[in-house]
C-alpha cells in the first residue's frame, strides 16, 4: 500500500460528509459508474474494503463498447518507462503486487523486446530510457522462446512484467466484486448528481463518456488485429521495433495472438489501410507463419487521455473522476483503485495524481 510521503496529505471533506450519507446494512454506499477495467477496480477495492458497491455500467455484460474491450492487458511498468513518466511506473509497479493477489494466476512470463537490424537504433534507444531488464543472446531467445529460434540476435528480456487476456479478466473481476457482496448494473444510464444524493462516494468512470466532469478528455485512437495460427508459440508479450511505433504481439489461449496496436490522435474508431498493412507485415516479419494465419477480429478502441497523457483522479467534495489513463488501464487501474480507497477512508491525498476543487 501506498505510503503517505512528502507528496501526500489529508483532506476532511469527504469523511466530514460522511454523517449525512445513507448506509446500507451499516455499509455505507459507494456507486461506481462504467465497468470497464478502471470502473471494475474501484469497485471491487471499495467492496473489499467494506462498502457497500453498486457498478453501473450503460452496456450490456458482453462490454463490446468499453475500451477495454479492444486492449492490450500488458502488465509492463518498465518496458513503458520508454515514453511514460516515472508516475506510470510507480503507480505501474504496485498493480503488479495487487495483480498477484486478487488474481494469482495472472501470468508473469516477462516480456521480451526484439529489434530487425534495421531496427538497431531504435532498440539501443528503448535500452537506454527503461530499465530492470536481461540483455540476451540468440541462444537465450531461443531459449525463452523456441518459435523465434535463429531469427533474432538479442533481445532485452524484461523478466518481472506480465500480462492478462482483457476479455476474460475483466469478467473474472465482475465475478469477485459480486462474491465481495458488490451489486453490477449492466445496460444502465445513470448522472452522477442523482446517484451522489445517497452515497458516501461516487466514483466517475466513464472514459470518454465525461466530458461533461473532465472536457479536456480526448481519445487516442489505438488499432489492433486479432488472428489464429497453431504454427507458432509465444509464452510472454513481444514487442518489435517499429519506425513509428513498437509493434506488440501478446498470445492469448487457444492459438489466437493480438497484434497491436497504433497509437493516434484520432477519435475515428476506425481501422485504416495503412495501418492494417503495417501491423500484418510486422507480425509477418517477426514470424513468417504468421503469413498463414487466419484473421478473426481488426479493431479500434479510443482511449480516454488527458494533455499530459497522465491520470487524474479529481475530486469534487463526494463526486470522484477517475480517468485520463490513456494506454495504461490494465496497468495502473489496481493502483489507481487503492488510491481512491484511502482518500476515502483516510483523507490521504496522493499529490501526483489527485486533483481537489
Amino acid at each position: 500500500m501506498f505510503q503517505k510521503s512528502a507528496s501526500s496529505r489529508e483532506d476532511n471533506s469527504v469523511l466530514q460528509d460522511s454523517s449525512t450519507r445513507g448506509s446500507t446494512g451499516g455499509r455505507e454506499p459507494i456507486h461506481v459508474i462504467g465497468a470497464g477495467v478502471a470502473g471494475a477496480w474501484q469497485a471491487l477495492s471499495f467492496a473489499k474494503a467494506g462498502f457497500a458497491v453498486t457498478l453501473f455500467e450503460r452496456d450490456d455484460a458482453a462490454m463490446t463498447q468499453a475500451t477495454s474491450h479492444f486492449a492490450g492487458g500488458m502488465l509492463a511498468p518498465w518496458c513503458e518507462r520508454e515514453t511514460s513518466e516515472p508516475l506510470i511506473t510507480r503507480l505501474g509497479v504496485r498493480s503488479l503486487d495487487l495483480w498477484r493477489e486478487e488474481l494469482p494466476d495472472t501470468p508473469f512470463n516477462g516480456s521480451l523486446v526484439l529489434a530487425h537490424a534495421r531496427d538497431r537504433s531504435d532498440f539501443e534507444r528503448f535500452a537506454r530510457l527503461t530499465s530492470d531488464y536481461e540483455r540476451l543472446d540468440a541462444s537465450g531467445v531461443a531459449a525463452l522462446e523456441p518459435s523465434l529460434s535463429g531469427r533474432f540476435r538479442d533481445a532485452l528480456f524484461f523478466r518481472h512484467e506480465g500480462h492478462v487476456e482483457p476479455r476474460r479478466v475483466l469478467p473474472k473481476l465482475h465475478d469477485k466484486l459480486k462474491a465481495a457482496g458488490g451489486e453490477i448494473r449492466f445496460d444502465t444510464e445513470c448522472e452522477t448528481e442523482d446517484l451522489a444524493k445517497d452515497a458516501r462516494a461516487v466514483i466517475d468512470c466513464r472514459g470518454l463518456a465525461a466530458r461533461d466532469a473532465m472536457p479536456d478528455l480526448r481519445g487516442v485512437k489505438g488499432e489492433m488485429i486479432i488472428v489464429e495460427t497453431g504454427e507458432v508459440q509465444l509464452s510472454r508479450p513481444v514487442r518489435v521495433m517499429h519506425p513509428r511505433w513498437p509493434l506488440y504481439m501478446i498470445p492469448r489461449e487457444e492459438n489466437i495472438f493480438m497484434i497491436g496496436a497504433t497509437s493516434i490522435e484520432s477519435e475515428d474508431d476506425r481501422v485504416s489501410v495503412r495501418s492494417a498493412l503495417e501491423l500484418l507485415s510486422a507480425a509477418y516479419a517477426l514470424h513468417p507463419a504468421f503469413g498463414e494465419a487466419r484473421i478473426l477480429e481488426v479493431g479500434a478502441g479510443l482511449r480516454p487521455a488527458l494533455p499530459d497523457n497522465l491520470p487524474r483522479i479529481a475530486i469534487d467534495r463526494n463526486k470522484i473522476s477517475v480517468n485520463g489513463l490513456y494506454r495504461h488501464g490494465f496497468l495502473i487501474a489496481p493502483a489507481l483503485a487503492e488510491l481512491t480507497v484511502n482518500y476515502v477512508k483516510r483523507g490521504v491525498i496522493d499529490n501526483e495524481v489527485m486533483q481537489c476543487s
